[in-house]
């Protein structure tokens, strides 16, 4: 069998009723050539092992999209968890997707097409929280700034004026953003950010030539910030953008880490330092 051109990755723990929703929004795209990789760390039964997650999967997999669950345990931290995954994939693209985000149809060729059209090294939906609908944040949209053309690589650190950029991504400001570019169907904007969350198209080829997530064993296992980490360095060469509108919907269920004693950032320098 070859590789789909694009595997969705899926690290999850302790969210079955979650990863069964996440599944469904799988279930319902329509790019006809992907592939799920699911791998639990959950304290007990796996999430995937549940009514919802086995009926989705075989939906997924009647349309023609392999789907594969497995453990990976003992639990080493986020990073090593994504590595895992990330090693397991043989796709040109690979989507890592939180296992508490629902995408609308039509979302991955979305991706996709943007990815291949940009030429960049990854690209995203920052998720929404619609239950901010109507907490509009103006000052928070203001570092929004479109990219002209293809995306080109930024050296983003911390403490640099692009990180400013992280507030696009509150709450429901990638909604107020998409619906204040009056954007018809089937057009799509790409505009530049500090890193997006949940939903992140990479090209597979160039996140392992910045390292992947192999930094996971210069950091203790109770950290958070490993996906931005990652992010930084595949902009810091390659470039990238998010994606309006974003099809990625937040299920705001509680937080399944819950230790964040280190962020990975401040461990592995990200490309250009801390300043």
């Amino acid at each position: 069998m070859t590789e789909p051109e694009l595997e969705v990755l899926i690290p999850t723990r302790n969210r079955p009723v979650e990863l069964a929703t996440t599944l469904a929004g799988l279930a319902a795209q329509d790019f006809p050539d992907f592939g799920v990789l699911v791998s639990d760390q959950s304290d007990g039964a796996p999430s995937y092992d549940t009514p919802g997650a086995t009926a989705m999967a075989r939906v997924l997999r009647r349309a023609g999209h392999p789907v594969s669950f497995g453990r990976h345990l003992p639990p080493r931290g986020l990073a090593e968890h994504r590595a895992h995954l990330l090693a397991r994939s043989r796709a040109r693209y690979v989507l890592f997707l939180d296992d508490d985000v629902w995408l609308e149809p039509g979302t991955i060729s979305r991706l996709h097409e943007a990815i291949s059209k940009l030429g960049c090294g990854l690209v995203g939906n920052a998720v929404q929280g619609l239950s901010y609908l109507n907490d509009h944040r103006p000052e928070e949209l203001e570092p929004f700034e479109r990219w002209q053309g293809p995306p080109e690589p930024e050296r983003i650190t911390p403490h640099g004026p692009e990180w400013r950029r992280w507030t696009l991504h509150n709450a429901a400001n990638p909604t107020h953003l998409a619906d204040a570019l009056g954007l018809r169907d089937g057009e799509w904007v790409a505009y530049k950010i500090a890193w997006v969350g949940g939903c992140v198209l990479y090209d597979r080829a160039a996140l392992v030539s910045v390292g992947g997530f192999d930094f996971w064993s210069e950091l203790p296992p109770d950290h958070c910030g490993e996906d931005v980490l990652a992010q930084l360095r595949v902009l810091a060469t390659y470039g990238g953008a998010g994606v309006l509108p974003s099809g990625a919907v937040h299920l705001e269920a509680p937080t399944t880490v819950v230790e964040r004693r280190v962020e990975a950032y401040e461990v592995v320098p990200p490309p250009g330092g801390q300043e």
